[in-house]
Order: C-alpha cells, then structure tokens, then sequence
C-alpha cells in the first residue's frame, strides 16, 4: 500500500522543510521527497505534483537556485537563508513533526511485529496505523 500523498501537510509547511533539506546541502526534487518519506517511516509521501511547482516557485521568487537541466538542482540561497531564519521556528516544529510521526510509526510497526514498510503492509494493520497516528497528531496539536 501507498503512503498518504500530500494532503496531510500544508504547502506552506512543506516550503519549509524542503529549504530546510535544502540548506543541508543542495537537493534534487526527488530526493526531498524521499527524505520526507524516510523522515516519516513511509507514512506520508509528498506528491511529485505539488513537490516540483513548489519549487520551482521558490527559485523564481529567488530563495533557491536551480540548474539548467533537469532532473534540476537546487541550492538555497541568501534570500531563502533569511527566510528560512525568519520562520526557523516554523520550520524546525514541522521538522519535527514529521520526525515525530516516523517515530511513532516505527514504534508502532516493531509493536505489532511488523519489519516490512508500510508500502508492503495489509489493508487491516494501514487502516489501524491512520487511526492510531489521526490520535497522535490531534494529541500534538492540542499541545
């Protein structure tokens, strides 16, 4: 089974977190997405779609450079320096939600003894997963 697309996270929020990768050193638009599914244990897998305009749109509004040729390069920077610096504490809480996230959803695969990604698991155990982590997100939130 697929991880849930990109509605789970604000494009707002997932600006964010992709500068903040980016700041780590220069990334493709394809392994940010893979670094946020890592990041999350599987669970949450940000849509190609909205991941690539996104940024695009970041490098035209001078936050990020791209290579010419793709698959494009992108590095951060001054501008996107400072506006990652100006929203750091944003940028670092939706970073460690996602963090967060992937924790509880290791936590809870080694709980029910499951090894496999959440790519390979049953229908049953995705569907108690969405419930338990829908728990923990209000719970974070609520916070």
């Amino acid at each position: 089974m697929a991880a849930p697309s990109s509605s789970g996270v604000a494009e707002s929020d997932l600006r964010l977190v992709a500068l903040s990768l980016i700041t780590e050193a220069p990334r493709r638009g394809y392994e940010i997405i893979q670094l946020i599914e890592e990041m999350t244990a599987d669970w949450y897998l940000p849509n190609p779609n909205i991941v690539h305009p996104m940024l695009a749109n970041l490098a035209e509004g001078g936050c990020l450079t791209a290579s010419a040729d793709p698959p494009r390069l992108y590095a951060i920077t001054d501008d996107g320096r400072a506006f990652l610096e100006q929203n750091r504490e944003a940028a670092n809480a939706v970073v460690n939600r996602l963090r967060a996230l992937g924790e509880r959803v290791r936590r809870w695969r080694h709980a029910l003894g499951m090894n496999n990604r959440m790519k390979d698991a049953d229908a049953d155990a995705t569907e108690s997963l969405v419930d338990v982590l829908a728990r923990a997100a209000n719970d974070l939130h609520r916070r």
